[in-house]
């Protein structure tokens, strides 16, 4: 069953394969009033009461298709709060045979005197008590007990106190979240035209949806700190992932890094907060200063350049099953991907992302990937499982899964096999972290977040960009979704 996010998602992403939300409400109209002709052949007087919504943007459609061979009449609530969409059809209706009366009071009279009853006051989403006039309209529509009432997409008022008591409702794409034949009547799962892709591959909408707007009252340190354990080996891939963050909205970054790097981390930019460790490379003994500073963190990127030393290895080890006590949210990326093998969390469902390549991937999990996409995702879900992880498989065909759910991801373009895309994918999934959105749905936004940044550079560099040519763009891809 489909989520109000879920729904969101899918408008967005269809919209940028290609079919605008008008198309959609258009054929979300033309299959409510295919229902109703066709369950109710006899049925001549309709009514049609609409929200200012998009479920009401239905209605109208409905209304106006109906009026060939119908006498339609229509009570639009809110006539001065209409959406855009919802407004466009609804001037479309004033310039059909239909009926529309804006006296809420007369609804009553207006009920027992159709044939069927259409409600499409209110969509997805909803909590708490229903407002006026949908209160009075709700208890009016119910207190009829008109043996024909059809609600667009879901009863209006389910999910409140208080629901439209439907004969049948007309859904769309899939059933919503909370709908049953006892609150919902019949239900009628009808096709709109979102393609498959929509759901299948990350898109705008997981961005846009997920994403959390800082609050206009927030200070420093409420949208996020981050913590980057990294480098030593080599110094760019920390610096990348904690630019990519604070890129991506994070408040304050925090580096953790060895003494053979820190001064080069530094100098990277004065926007990072660098700590040097107690050696050359990462070792058990900086455990007391990474746990001071997980104290100050909402999330947690481990692994960006710290390669193999058999003393870092240990350490990996010795951080993880730290991370796991301290329940933070994490992202395990690069050297430290083989550390979740042999370090595998102590519950299930850890807040933890792990961003494998092919190579990587069989190091986290002992398995070789096939090459067809199917087989990837099935295997990619089978481990994230039974992991209790996010895994988050970076190729040519992106693949994300929580265990449960699984999306792909193709937004993104050749010249990002550059150095360096990987430890910004891994910041921009730490920031999101740190923001409070989970673990799957941070690794979704994160990928598409990436790949567009880097679609904006490739259109300006083609094949010379650089992974801190992505971090500039970042914004620009947050402006242009957000």
């Amino acid at each position: 069953m489909l989520t109000p996010r879920d729904v969101q998602i899918l408008d967005q992403n269809a919209d940028f394969l290609g079919v605008p939300t008008g198309d959609l409400m258009h054929n979300a109209g033309q299959a409510v009033a295919e229902y109703v002709k066709t369950t109710f052949p006899k049925a001549r007087k309709i009514l049609v009461v609409c929200g200012p919504g998009n479920n009401g943007g239905d209605g109208f459609v409905v209304a106006r298709l109906l009026t060939d061979h119908h006498k339609v009449t229509v009570l639009p609530l809110l006539v001065d709060k209409q959406r855009p969409l919802s407004r466009a059809n609804y001037d479309k209706l004033t310039r059909s045979s239909a009926t529309i009366i804006k006296n809420p009071s007369v609804l009553d009279s207006l009920i027992k005197d159709a044939d069927v009853v259409i409600d499409a006051m209110l969509g997805i989403g909803l909590a708490g008590d229903l407002r006026e006039p949908f209160a009075t309209a709700v208890k009016t529509i119910n207190a009829a007990r008109h043996p024909a009432v059809v609600s667009i997409d879901v009863p209006s008022g389910l999910g409140t106190s208080m629901a439209v008591a439907a004969r049948a409702t007309v859904t769309f794409h899939e059933a919503k979240e909370g709908m049953t034949s006892k609150n919902s009547g019949i239900i009628h799962v009808a096709d709109i035209g979102i393609p498959v892709d929509a759901k299948t591959y990350v898109g705008p909408g997981d961005l846009t949806v997920y994403y959390p707007r800082p609050d206009s009252s927030s200070h420093k340190g409420q949208n996020g700190m981050v913590l980057v354990i990294g480098g030593g080996p080599c110094t760019g891939a920390p610096a990348l992932a904690g630019l990519a963050a604070l890129r991506t909205g994070a408040d304050l970054v925090f580096v953790a890094t060895p003494k053979r790097s820190w001064q080069v981390v530094s100098s990277y930019s004065p926007n990072l907060i660098v700590h040097d460790l107690c050696a050359d490379m990462l070792v058990p003994e900086d455990f007391p200063l990474i746990t001071h500073l997980l104290s100050k963190v909402d999330s947690v990127i481990l692994g960006p350049g710290l390669g193999t030393h058999p003393r870092t290895t240990e350490a990996i080890g010795v951080f993880l099953q730290e991370l796991y006590t301290h329940n933070l949210p994490m992202v395990v990326d690069a050297d430290a991907i083989a550390g979740v093998r042999s370090n595998p969390p102590s519950s299930q469902h850890c807040p933890i992302v792990v961003t494998p390549h092919a190579g990587e991937f069989t190091k986290l999990t002992g398995e070789m990937l096939p090459d067809d996409i199917p087989g990837r995702m099935e295997l990619v879900q089978v481990q994230a499982k039974k992991l209790g992880i996010t895994i988050c498989l970076k190729g040519p065909t992106d693949i994300v899964s929580d265990g449960t759910a699984t999306k792909l991801n193709r937004i993104h373009n050749v010249g990002m096999s550059v150095g360096g895309t990987g430890d910004v994918l891994t910041g921009i999934i730490g920031a999101l972290l740190s923001k409070h959105v989970p673990p799957f749905e941070a690794s979704r936004a994160g990928l598409f977040l990436n790949g567009a940044a880097g679609n904006e550079v490739f259109a300006k560099k083609s094949y010379g960009l650089l992974a801190t040519d992505l971090i500039a763009e970042i914004p620009t891809v947050l402006r242009k979704y957000l």
